[in-house]
């Protein structure tokens, strides 16, 4: 009895006090904020997505923002210098033959009398429609081979991944010149060729990604929600790691064009009058020495280019890592 009237005591003291304090405040601090008064004290922040904050990084990049420029202009201009040219890939003019560049003829022409810059930029056609197709193919396989072999584990992963290294075992260059020679000198078959191992390295990185991520609370949260471990696997943890993803089928694109221009250059890849940049090289062999321009040409687009989807796949690859704070 005699604890609770001490604190029935104390807190008429205490409300005692607080009276006295509204005794000697001025009644005009006590009326409440204009609305205008009340927003001068907010601080403002623009809400971004990550993918708003990733463009904003790689935008600081000046190496990987040469290189979208360098590819734009390489796109822009394999579509449209072909069409807008008086010339065209397979025209012939005995009467021009291996000419050195000149105002009529920009990069010279070659045996045949053919324009080599509307051939380049053709060629440009070809081996950017392949680097991008087989990168996005592979890209699909590599990405649902790795995501199902990562997230079931167990037998499952084993049996796939052995599957993986007897096909890493088998020199790539020897199936390619086989299937190039059973289904011909065309497009489809190169991408046939290329699809067959090149979403191995995609497998791998995605593989490695989905055994973190299937064990962190998110996964975790929609098995228990009863989510089928294809929900799973599709709407979470892929998407988590897509930074992986972008990164590894941007650095593809590179590989399939020199692939590509290798296996042309070797004779075994697009046809001709058909050219790729790789074709252009091969026909240069012959005026190496006498007329260098013919390989130079091609040997430059090929270079620039690679240059070009390798800064930006750096650039890339640092702008989706989110431990880098920019």
């Amino acid at each position: 009895m005699k604890k609770k009237t001490m604190v029935q005591a104390a807190a008429v003291e205490t409300a005692g006090a607080s009276y006295a304090m509204t005794d000697i405040i001025p009644d005009d601090l006590l009326e409440p904020l204009a609305e205008s008064d009340r927003e001068t004290e907010s601080i403002e922040r623009e809400s971004i997505s990550y993918l708003q904050m990733c463009w904003r990084r790689l935008k600081k990049d000046k190496l990987a923002m040469f290189g979208l420029v360098v590819i734009g202009i390489m796109t822009f201009l394999a579509i449209f210098a072909p069409i807008l040219s008086q010339y065209t890939y397979d025209q012939t003019d005995f009467a021009h033959m291996l000419e050195w560049p000149s105002r009529a003829h920009w990069f010279g022409t070659d045996k045949l009398g053919r324009d080599i810059f509307v051939r380049t930029m053709y060629g440009a056609r070809i081996s950017l429609t392949i680097g991008f197709t087989a990168a996005f193919i592979n890209m699909i396989i590599g990405v649902l081979y790795g995501g199902i072999a990562g997230y079931l584990g167990g037998k499952t992963d084993m049996i796939m991944m052995r599957i993986v290294d007897i096909l890493c075992g088998i020199p790539s260059l020897i199936y390619l010149i086989l299937i190039m020679m059973y289904l011909g000198n065309t497009m489809k078959s190169i991408l046939i060729a290329m699809c067959l191992t090149y979403w191995i390295t995609t497998a791998r990185m995605v593989r490695g990604q989905i055994l973190t991520l299937r064990e962190q609370d998110f996964a975790l949260a929609g098995k228990v929600c009863g989510l089928s471990k294809w929900q799973i696997l599709i709407h979470h943890l892929i998407p988590n790691s897509i930074g992986t993803i972008i990164v590894t089928v941007t650095f593809l694109i590179p590989s399939a064009i020199f692939q590509e221009a290798f296996l042309s250059f070797l004779g075994i890849g697009i046809a001709v009058p058909k050219a790729s940049w790789g074709t252009l090289a091969n026909d240069a062999i012959e005026y190496l020495f006498s007329y260098p321009y013919q390989m130079f040409f091609p040997a430059v687009a090929i270079s620039i280019t690679i240059f070009a989807l390798n800064f930006i796949g750096d650039g890339l690859r640092d702008a989706l890592d989110p431990r880098l704070k920019k």
